[in-house]
C-alpha cells in the first residue's frame, strides 16, 4: 500500500462534502490544488492555463458568482478564486520523474445537481460527511479525485522513470469539459494515457482494464419560436410552438437505424406555453442523441435536425438547435490493457482482473483518449469495481472505501510499468 488508507478516505470525505456541478468546482479545484502543493508539485496549469476556448454548457455569471461565493465561504483560497473566475475551474499537473516516456491520469472532478439521501443507512449521512452544498458526487468523482491525487504521492515511491501528468476535468457531467481540456496542448507530448471511474456494477475487487463499448453522444437544446394568439377569439393568428415541439419529439423516435451500429434518442426534457387560453408562441426539447461510433452518433444527429427544421415548417415556427455537449466514442488499447490488468493481478485485494468491459453510456475522457491517440500514443479507460448501495446518479450512491487504496496502488504500478515494458 503506497498511501495509508486514512489517508484517503480522509480526502474522499472531505471532496464527497463539498461537490459543485460542472464548471462551478472552485472549492474542488482549489482543494486539488492545495494538496497537489503539499505533495511538492511544482508545475500546475490552473483554470484557463490547463483548457482551451471549447468550453460547453457554462452557467451565466450569476449562477457561477454564487458558487464562486459559497467556495470562498468555505475557505477556499481567495488568490486562486481569482484564477477560477468565470467557471474556469480544473488543472493539469506534471510531476518530473526523471527519463522516460510522459504518461498521463485522467479524472473528473465535477459534481451532480441533485440531493444526497439522509437516510440513517446511508452511510455518509450516518457518519457527518454528507453534502452539504445541495449538489452531490452520485457517480464517484470524489473518489477519481482521491485516485488522482494517492497516485500523485504514490509514484515516487515506484520505479517509475519519466513525467507523470495528472488531468483534474471538470464539467464531465455535461459532456463540457473534455474537448477544451483535450485541445489544451497538454496531451500532445503524452505517449501513454490512463482515464479511470469507480464502480460501473463492477463490485470492489474486480479490476476492469479496459472499457471500449463508450457511445458517442450529443446534447442539444432546440428551442421553437412561434407567434401568440387568444386561443378563443384568434386562434388563426396564432403559430403553435407547442405543436412543432410535440411534432419533432415524436419524429425523432422514428429516425431510422444505422447498419453500422447501434443509436440512441431521449427527449428527456420538453416545455413550452403559459396559459390554457394563450396558443404557446416558444417550446424547448432538451434531448441527447448517441451511437456505437462516432460517425453513427453523426448520422442519428444530422437526421434529428432534419426532424426539428421540418417541424418547424411545417407549424410555421423557427427552430434554433443548440449543442451543449458531445464527445465521441474510443477504444482502450491492447498495451495498455496489458499493463493494468498485470498490475492488478499483482496485487493482493484484487479478485479478479478483467481485461475488458462494458459501460454501456457515454464519457467525455473519450476526447483525451482520441487526443493521445491521434498523436501516435496509446490509451486505456479503467475500472475500479466497488460495491455502491445505490445506482449511479441516486442519492444513496456511495463508494466502498476499501477500492481506494485497491485503485491507487494498481494505477501507479500500471502507470510505472510503461517505463519498464513499453517501447
Amino acid at each position: 500500500m503506497y498511501v495509508p488508507r486514512e489517508r484517503l478516505i480522509e480526502l474522499r470525505r472531505a471532496f464527497h462534502q463539498h461537490p459543485e456541478p460542472a464548471w462551478r468546482e472552485f472549492w474542488t479545484t482549489a482543494k486539488v490544488v492545495s494538496e497537489l502543493r503539499d505533495i511538492g508539485v511544482d508545475e500546475l496549469h490552473i483554470g484557463r492555463e490547463a483548457l482551451s476556448d471549447e468550453r460547453l454548457a457554462v452557467p451565466d455569471e450569476e449562477e457561477l458568482a454564487s458558487w464562486r461565493e459559497r467556495a470562498r465561504e468555505a475557505g477556499a483560497d481567495p488568490d486562486l478564486l481569482e484564477e477560477l473566475a468565470d467557471g474556469w475551474t480544473g488543472c493539469v499537473a506534471a510531476i518530473d520523474c526523471g527519463e522516460g516516456p510522459t504518461v498521463g491520469l485522467r479524472v473528473d472532478i465535477d459534481g451532480l445537481p441533485r440531493e444526497e439521501s439522509t437516510a440513517d443507512d446511508h452511510i455518509p449521512a450516518r457518519e457527518g460527511f454528507r453534502s452539504e452544498t445541495g449538489a452531490m458526487h452520485a457517480c464517484g468523482h470524489d473518489a477519481h479525485m482521491t485516485f488522482g491525487l494517492g497516485v500523485a504521492e504514490a509514484i515516487t515511491e515506484t520505479d517509475f522513470s519519466g513525467t507523470l501528468k495528472l488531468f483534474f476535468q471538470p464539467a464531465e457531467e455535461v459532456i463540457g469539459g473534455g474537448k477544451p481540456m483535450a485541445e489544451s496542448g497538454h496531451l500532445d507530448d503524452v505517449d501513454y494515457l490512463f482515464a479511470v471511474h469507480v464502480g460501473l456494477d463492477y463490485p470492489t475487487g474486480e479490476v476492469v482494464a479496459g472499457i471500449d463499448d463508450f457511445l458517442a453522444i450529443t446534447q442539444f437544446y432546440t428551442t421553437f419560436e412561434g407567434h401568440p394568439g387568444h386561443a378563443g377569439a384568434r386562434p388563426e393568428e396564432g403559430r403553435n410552438a407547442v405543436q412543432a415541439m410535440a411534432t419533432a419529439v415524436q419524429n425523432l423516435y422514428g429516425i431510422e437505424r444505422h447498419s453500422e451500429g447501434e443509436s440512441r434518442v431521449n427527449a428527456g426534457h420538453v416545455g413550452g406555453g403559459t396559459a390554457t387560453n394563450i396558443i404557446p408562441e416558444e417550446a424547448f426539447i432538451h434531448g441527447e442523441v448517441r451511437g456505437e461510433t462516432t460517425d453513427v452518433r453523426d448520422y442519428t444527429f444530422e437526421r434529428a435536425e432534419q426532424v426539428f427544421e421540418g417541424a418547424a415548417v411545417s407549424h410555421d415556427c423557427t427552430v434554433d438547435i443548440e449543442i451543449e455537449g458531445d464527445a465521441p466514442s474510443a477504444e482502450s488499447d491492447a498495451e495498455l490493457v496489458e499493463l493494468v490488468t498485470d498490475a492488478a493481478r499483482g496485487h493482493p485485494d484484487v479478485e479478479r482482473a478483467t481485461r475488458r468491459g462494458e459501460i454501456g453510456g457515454s464519457e467525455d475522457a473519450t476526447f483525451l483518449m482520441q487526443r493521445v491517440q491521434d498523436t501516435g500514443g496509446l490509451a486505456t479507460y479503467a475500472c475500479i469495481g466497488t460495491d455502491h448501495p445505490g445506482g449511479h446518479h441516486t442519492a444513496t450512491f456511495d463508494v466502498d472505501e476499501a477500492s481506494l487504496s485497491l485503485g491507487v496502488d494498481v494505477l501507479a504500478d500500471a502507470i510505472a510499468a510503461t517505463a519498464e515494458t513499453m517501447p
